[in-house]
């Protein structure tokens, strides 16, 4: 699974001029999902994200995480992460899982983040969605749980 985290101030998700989800500060988080990824990635994944320290304490150093600061998540399903833009001009997503498997990781992801009792917003799964947001910072990270997870070993 890669994920890129953007810390923001608010967001929302706009789906047929409707507003399905919003949020407050905390993180945008769009999840991209690749043929060979399992639970143990979403898992990965999640404790990763709810514990990253990438807020500001009060001496301006970024060492709060989510939790430290109440803040919200909105999750948003995104295939296109996952495009090879190395050949020619159109992207190959040969690497992303099919809906079916996408979208059951991608729920299985909001489980667990959900366990950890953080105010989670979704987007919605295979939908042309509009996503608005306000980035503060700009703060934006890209995590992969197939590197990262390698590292920690």
């Amino acid at each position: 699974m890669k994920a890129v985290i953007q810390r923001v101030k608010e967001a929302k998700v706009v789906v047929n001029d409707e507003i399905i989800s919003k949020i407050g500060k905390g993180y945008l988080v769009l999840l991209g999902v690749q043929k060979d990824d399992q639970e143990k990635d979403a898992e990965y994944l999640a404790q990763k994200i709810i514990n990253l320290r990438i807020f500001e304490d009060e001496k301006g150093k970024m060492n709060l995480s989510l939790a430290d600061v109440n803040g919200e998540l909105l999750i948003v399903s995104q295939f296109t992460l996952l495009g090879d833009c190395t050949k020619g001009r159109r992207p190959s997503f040969d690497k992303a899982a099919p809906p079916s498997i996408a979208e059951a990781l991608y729920e299985y992801f909001i489980k667990k983040v959900k366990e950890q009792d953080i105010v989670t917003k979704e987007g919605k799964f295979r939908a042309m969605m509009q996503v608005h947001l306000i980035n503060d910072g700009p703060v934006t990270f890209v995590i992969d749980s197939k590197v990262d997870s390698k590292r920690k070993r």
